[in-house]
């Protein structure tokens, strides 16, 4: 087929699609269809439909076939979205706030202007952190069953910048890397960055399917695998005690890293031993202080076996050097006086209270969450398009994030994410309420 007529039949189903003459949602031919009523050879049918698919035109769905995406929706659904308009209910992304934590902050700032340490924060710190600040860090991961010594604690600049520093200390690029089916946005971003390939493990519903990760590592040369087992972002489950020594087997057995991302874990109490203290010889935890504190306060921490801090250390260095003193130092003073405790409290009492909420006002749709999390995931029916959804309800003055974003495999569920933790009481209630309707139309 000459390209320019290949190109011209890229360029007429763009400018339809584009016009609106054919509409988000539309069931395009199939593959085998559009070749035959053009003349294509099959090969050159599925170019065409790989280009608008490149250009974010159209979405092909394993077992249901090729369509019209939503193009009103805002680019960057997740971690690379914009900060939404004034006036929308953020249910995209999680940043929950108490009442009166700006009065702590500057209580806390007032309390380091008068400490006699004050110059110190003026100069760079070491990579790791000061000594005692990672003395402070190592006895709150206590309160998690997480056994560690100072010189295990590395201070990073949030859980991202954890994640960022393990991943490029321990892995290089063309690395396989094994993660959840659905996983954790800013983990998918890295992995691209770093040039890792990420193979799904597909998921119950109690955690990943460990026979597939299993099968996966007897078939491919894997050498890591990036688990969330206390709080499952975006599936909200808590892996029992037999599934994590499982796991730990499987990686023991193949000689694989551990990286157990706990940002969410404080908010389930009694939960089972983390892995990085079942398997520490193995296992790199990383977590923070952006969900139990505040997000503005970008302080992180890695705790890691010894061997393995020399090298996170120097990503550390080439990447920020340190984390910014004044800020470690009030996470750690707020640990030294159970501020991080009443706030870790308080905040899961607020996430069940919203949870409950949730269960109250999406009561008939299908939610996929946990009592204790500050996000719910709900599966669509079969005739329901997220991207559609998102935008009547973008509409509606309400953000919400699709299941693309989430998705490590080739096909992407229709479902929607519901981060239940940005916004007041009364603004979330009234964001419910519009997902229900919206939602529900298609049920």
């Amino acid at each position: 087929m000459p390209r320019l007529r290949y190109k011209s039949l890229v360029d007429t189903f763009a400018a339809d699609i584009r016009s609106g003459q054919l509409p988000p949602g539309t069931r395009l031919p199939t593959h085998r269809q559009l070749a035959a009523a053009h003349g294509l050879a099959l090969v050159t049918a599925s170019r065409v439909y790989a280009e608008l698919e490149a250009m974010g035109l159209v979405s092909g769905e394993t077992g249901r076939g090729t369509f019209v995406r939503e193009t009103s929706l805002p680019p960057g659904q997740g971690v690379s979205q914009h900060v939404v308009a004034v006036g929308m209910a953020d249910l995209n992304f999680n940043y929950p706030s108490l009442p009166g934590q700006a009065d702590l902050l500057r209580t806390a700032l007032r309390q380091l202007a008068l400490s006699g340490d004050l110059e110190s924060h003026l100069r760079y710190q070491p990579h790791a952190g000061r000594l005692h600040e990672r003395a402070s860090i190592a006895n709150h991961l206590a309160s998690r069953g997480l056994s560690v010594q100072a010189e295990q604690v590395l201070i990073v600049s949030g859980a991202q910048h954890g994640l960022a520093v393990t991943m490029m200390a321990l892995l290089k690029p063309g690395d396989v890397i094994a993660a959840d089916a659905l996983t954790y946005t800013g983990f998918k971003v890295l992995a691209e960055s770093l040039h890792l390939e990420i193979v799904p493990i597909p998921a119950t519903d109690t955690g990943p399917d460990l026979q597939a990760l299993e099968a996966l590592c007897r078939r491919r040369s894997v050498r890591a695998v990036y688990t969330m087992p206390t709080l499952h972002n975006p599936l909200g489950w808590v892996m029992d005690a037999h599934w994590r020594n499982q796991l730990v087997s499987i990686a023991r057995q193949h000689d694989l890293l551990i990286i157990e991302d706990a940002a969410y874990a404080f908010l389930v109490e009694d939960a089972p031993a983390p892995l990085a203290e079942l398997a520490p010889e193995r296992t790199v935890y990383v977590s923070g202080f952006s969900k139990n504190v505040a997000t503005g306060l970008r302080v992180g921490f890695i705790a890691a076996p010894v061997e393995k801090v020399p090298a996170l250390e120097r990503a550390i260095r080439a990447t920020t050097w340190n984390t910014p003193g004044v800020m470690t130092a009030i996470a750690c003073a707020w640990i030294d006086d159970g501020t991080v405790s009443q706030l870790e409290a308080q905040k899961r009492a607020d996430a069940q209270a919203r949870q409950a909420m949730a269960a109250d006002l999406l009561k008939g749709l299908r939610c996929i969450t946990h009592p204790a999390s500050y996000f719910l995931w709900l599966p669509l029916t079969e005739d329901a398009r997220a991207d559609q959804i998102a935008v009547e309800l973008m509409h509606e003055q309400v953000a919400v994030s699709t299941a693309e974003p989430f998705a490590t495999s080739v096909h992407v569920p229709h479902a929607i994410r519901l981060a239940l933790g940005s916004v007041d009481m009364d603004s979330l209630r009234q964001a419910l309420i519009k997902v229900k309707r919206v939602v529900g139309a298609y049920s």
